[in-house]
């Protein structure tokens, strides 16, 4: 049985994140990797001290290595592919505009994932919106939508659907999540809008005007070649699921063949393969980019960096927290969809959601149903999947860290100048507008 007690460095690690930031901005940013290393060092001793040292080093190598460097390498690549695409243009960012850029993000979404479409898309709507005073309101609703709910129709646009695919759940399956998706556009972009229109009122009424000295509306993308190396980078990601169902890359029991290192941990050879693609397109990217696109894009290393050396805290001091949630997830008596959808989203809103995904997947697969969507798990009714579904992708949304790309949007939005809300602050934004719409998903698709 797992100490409820082993969770609290990553307790402590959130509240590091939430609360060091307000009390003294300064001192978090020039100590904020020696932090991550206190909870870092506190989570490995007390497990070495609970389960042993091969346990406790097989628990924190394996979370290094097959949990955060495929993480980590796949968001340094769409970091660096993204940021040799620059947008180019006089349009301005207005309310009319802004909604167009979130939709076509938020379709896209499904397209090249979350992330990538996060990392795509950030940059061009930040320029388009240089010139304005009040916008941290839009990166939040571009988190919102382009980095979680968007992601909700392939297993491409989001980790836990591709798990679920790994599973047995059909490639295809969940473009049925479509009418919960539009619904929730409309909501979302309607009250966007509203917000958006107040302010750009209010930006206009101070005399603040975008800059349209050049003639015409010309509007393109320079560095557009990069579109071939974002691709090989979702290629990557889908060909990580599929390669260890083969049986090329499994022994003669099933496992899948990979390079042993200590404590028996195994870094496969699809997750190198995927590594080192990655790695080869954002390197290609750089050589056939001319660096002035990246200075136009106002390109550095430090959103990275800080993302880095946060998660790397985060995806270790976890690891407890998921034990005690695959130990007793089974358990909690979860037999509706709506419940599903809110445990399971509630839990991703701060852990991984792959993971927390995978656990009520398996959880809904082993309550006996006989009629709907057949996997390797069981049999799952639609409306069940749907609901682990949506909560895994959606509730994502409802802090920084529920997904990858939202400490990254952050993180860019806050080099170019965008004061974006504290932890809490940005908590504030989910609760008052997507709690009252993933009520309203409830009532439409798991009770009515």
């Amino acid at each position: 049985m797992v100490p409820i007690w082993l969770s609290i460095p990553f307790v402590g690690l959130l509240l590091s994140i939430a609360l060091f930031p307000l009390i003294n901005s300064k001192f978090w940013d020039h100590n904020q990797k020696y932090v991550v290393c206190f909870w870092f060092v506190m989570v490995s001793c007390m497990l070495f001290y609970v389960f042993g040292l091969k346990s406790a080093g097989r628990v924190v190598l394996d979370s290094i290595v097959n949990d955060y460097l495929t993480f980590i390498v796949m968001l340094f690549g769409l970091y660096c592919v993204a940021g040799n695409i620059s947008f180019e243009g006089d349009l301005a960012g207005s309310p009319r505009v802004n909604v167009f850029l979130l939709a076509v993000g938020t379709i896209l979404s499904s397209c090249i994932g979350t992330t990538g479409s996060s990392m795509l898309m950030v940059r061009p709507i930040i320029k388009m919106n240089s010139w304005r005073k009040r916008k941290n309101h839009i990166m939040i609703f571009f988190i919102f939508l382009v980095s979680n709910i968007g992601g909700c129709l392939t297993p491409i646009g989001d980790p836990p659907l591709l798990m679920g695919f790994m599973r047995g759940v059909p490639f295809f399956w969940s473009l049925g999540l479509w009418k919960m998706l539009l619904l929730n556009m409309v909501v979302l972009l309607t009250i966007f809008r509203f917000i958006d229109k107040r302010a750009y009122r209010k930006d206009i009424a101070e005399g603040r005007r975008p800059d349209i000295s050049k003639a015409g509306t010309e509007i393109k993308f320079v560095g557009l070649h990069n579109l071939i190396f974002l691709i090989m980078i979702v290629v990557a990601v889908i060909l990580s699921g599929t390669l260890p169902n083969m049986k090329e890359f499994q022994d003669a029991s099933g496992k899948v063949l990979g390079v042993t290192l200590p404590f028996d941990v195994v870094l496969s050879y699809p997750s190198i393969i995927e590594i080192l693609i990655i790695l080869l397109a954002a390197f290609l990217s750089f050589k056939t980019t001319d660096k002035e696109v990246r200075r136009s894009n106002h390109f550095t290393w430090g959103a990275i960096k800080e993302v880095a050396v946060l998660f790397i805290g985060i995806f270790v001091t976890m690891q407890p927290t998921l034990m005690l949630l695959n130990e007793f997830g089974p358990k909690l008596g979860l037999t509706e969809p709506f419940q599903m959808f809110w445990v399971t989203g509630c839990l991703s809103s701060f852990l991984d959601n792959t993971p927390t995904y995978l656990v009520f997947l398996t959880t809904a697969g082993s309550l006996g149903f006989t009629h709907g969507i057949v996997t390797s798990l069981g049999v799952l009714p639609k409306t069940m999947l749907i609901a682990i579904s949506a909560g895994a992708v959606f509730m994502g949304a409802n802090t920084y860290i529920g997904n990858a790309p939202n400490f990254m949007v952050k993180a860019i939005s806050d080099e170019n100048g965008i004061r974006m809300p504290s932890f809490f602050g940005y908590m504030k934004w989910s609760l008052c507008i997507l709690i009252p719409v993933f009520l309203l998903d409830t009532l439409v698709f798991f009770v009515i």
